[in-house]
């Protein structure tokens, strides 16, 4: 049987609705909406099994499961030039980019 490989996943890139929509969005207390509140550049999480690293947010989780499942059982994305691959939170209004990287 082959060895679930461990995943890294680091936050490559947030973005502000400023970033998103050219001008600051607020939010209904009509304070201006930041980037992600959980993610900031630069953070690095490692995925082992499968299991969501401690710390990960759920909704980001969710949506970068499927690119995670495929590097950890060795599968690639080689059309994208191949590792890291870049993959982002479906938060339409300030996204963030993660790089995943298979670690041996």
């Amino acid at each position: 049987m082959k060895k679930i490989k461990k995943v890294k996943i680091t936050v490559f890139k947030t973005f502000t609705p400023k970033d998103v929509f050219g001008y600051d969005k607020k939010n209904l207390q009509g304070e201006i909406i930041p980037s992600c509140r959980i993610h900031t550049e630069g953070d690095e999480f490692i995925c082992e099994n499968l299991i969501k690293p401690e710390g990960f947010c759920d909704w980001a989780w969710r949506d970068l499961y499927k690119d995670i499942a495929i590097f950890a059982f060795d599968g690639d994305f080689p059309w994208l030039g191949g590792e890291p691959k870049y993959t982002s939170c479906s938060d339409g209004g300030r996204p963030v980019v993660f790089a995943l990287e298979k670690i041996e």
